[in-house]
């Protein structure tokens, strides 16, 4: 789902009562816990992490007018949703993941490509969703997507 926001306080505002209050601790547990260099704003119509174009210049291949995303949270219709870049274009970072979920959360992990699925908002693993979130610097991203991902 996405919500007409501008601002990350919107979205929060703008979301079903029930998960305002996950959401934000959600959101402070990444921003406690990301690497000096990316930024918060609304992408895609969620809650963003992204490359700022201040440190990235060429942006997003898909729309270079557009920071290169990273990290993204949402609240969609059935669960709220974890979307990290880095766990799509880095093996050892999704085996790393993989290999930890079932160390926080008793329940069999829902994912896909980049998309990680909480059905039970009160089941989001935060300290394991804090401990991705410090796995990648903005450089180390830019150096993956830049070899993995971008095309040439």
């Amino acid at each position: 789902m996405q919500y007409d926001a501008k601002t990350p306080d919107e979205y929060i505002n703008a979301i079903p009562k029930e998960r305002q209050e996950v959401m934000g601790i959600l959101r402070k547990v990444i921003k406690d816990n990301l690497p000096k260099g990316f930024s918060e704003e609304i992408s895609y119509g969620m809650i963003g992490y992204v490359v700022p174009h201040s440190i990235y210049p060429d942006g997003y291949h898909c729309d270079s007018k557009l920071p290169l995303p990273f990290m993204n949270i949402a609240s969609q219709k059935n669960f709220i949703a974890v979307y990290h870049s880095g766990i799509y274009a880095d093996k050892t970072l999704m085996d790393w993941f993989v290999t930890e979920y079932p160390k926080h959360v008793k329940t069999k992990l829902d994912m896909g490509k980049s998309c990680i699925r909480f059905k039970k908002i009160e089941q989001i693993p935060m300290e394991l969703i804090g401990q991705l979130a410090t796995k990648m610097t903005p450089k180390k991203w830019i150096e993956i997507y830049e070899s993995n991902v971008k095309k040439k």
